[in-house]
């Protein structure tokens, strides 16, 4: 499935990450999935929400830089091997993966967020 993921760019300083998600919330986006990634400087806030396009409007009004990038979210069984299995499909179509993370982990299946070099051989592969 393609979801929409919203990209926060956030100084890395106390406070700011909770300002972010203090927007969402006041909103009623919620969020479904995230990871952060940080530097000295700055840090990547990539989110999975319910409303990407509300989220993106609301911090943009509330001072935060932030863009709408198009993922894959692929489902796959909780058992070994099963993330190595789908990476093993998208290298034999000459895809790299730009970066995942988790999303789900309950039940019999879990999901990833998979941002890809090629969304469209992606789906293909995945029928989505």
């Amino acid at each position: 499935m393609i979801a929409k993921q919203l990209s926060v760019f956030i100084e890395n300083r106390p406070g700011r990450l909770g300002e972010v998600l203090n927007v969402l919330k006041e909103n009623k986006v919620n969020i479904q999935s995230l990871s952060l990634a940080d530097t000295t400087e700055y840090g990547l806030l990539r989110l999975i929400v319910d409303k990407p396009e509300e989220g993106k409007e609301k911090l943009f009004s509330a001072g935060f830089s932030s863009m709408l990038t198009d993922v894959l979210i692929v489902k796959i069984p909780h058992s070994p091997g099963s993330l190595q299995n789908i990476l093993k499909v998208i290298s034999d179509k000459n895809i790299s993966v730009e970066y995942m993370y988790g999303l789900t982990v309950a039940g019999d299946e879990a999901s990833v967020v998979v941002k890809t070099s090629d969304l469209k051989t992606a789906c293909e592969v995945f029928g989505e």
